[in-house]
């Protein structure tokens, strides 16, 4: 026998929106963890892992405005961005880490879209779709960063050896690690919001 969750609505509101502020303080906490690579002016962080974790946890709504949140915090001047870079605030934005910041909402949605709540019948995402939806999630963020490094270097390849290459290898570890975590915890945390 299935039970139904029924949640009042104003619940369901502090809910979301507390999931929504978790989600952000997540991602920072996730900046925190920065190594500065040699020949780059990005670090290696924590930060997309969190943003995909967030999406695929939250949904696409949720999820993009977790992030939206983050960059508003940032913006403000919150010490919520990776330490290693020195700029602040909204200058963040324009710098050279600003094109990865600026691509997390588009990413958060995406994946989080792409991420099944449940498998009609089994209650477990698919996984090659959580893989889907991390991989597209991770591809939008390198693409943002691609971005605004090629903007700021007035070369495309100079920017792909600055904001991709070095960060291949992390990603499709981060993928693996996301995968059986989305998978296993997103039907019941989605239920719930």
């Amino acid at each position: 026998m299935e039970r139904a969750l029924v949640i009042d609505h104003s619940t369901l509101i502090i809910r979301r929106a507390g999931a929504v502020v978790l989600g952000a303080l997540l991602v920072a906490g996730a900046a925190q963890v920065s190594v500065p690579l040699p020949g780059t002016p990005v670090p290696m962080t924590l930060q997309p892992m969190a943003v995909l974790l967030v999406a695929g946890l939250l949904g696409p709504q949720l999820g993009a405005l977790s992030m939206i949140l983050y960059l508003a915090m940032g913006a403000a001047g919150l010490p919520v961005f990776t330490p290693t870079v020195p700029l602040v605030g909204v200058a963040r934005l324009f710098g050279p880490t600003g094109g990865y910041l600026l691509a997390y909402p588009v990413a958060a949605w995406a994946t989080g879209w792409l991420t099944p709540g449940s498998q009609p019948g089994v209650n477990k995402p698919w996984l090659g779709r959580v893989a889907l939806a991390v991989l597209a999630g991770l591809v939008l963020i390198h693409l943002g960063g691609l971005a605004q490094l090629a903007i700021l270097t007035g070369s495309i390849s100079g920017a792909a050896q600055l904001a991709t290459a070095p960060f291949l290898l992390g990603d499709l570890l981060k993928l693996a690690l996301l995968v059986p975590v989305l998978a296993k915890f997103t039907p019941t945390i989605r239920a719930r919001l």
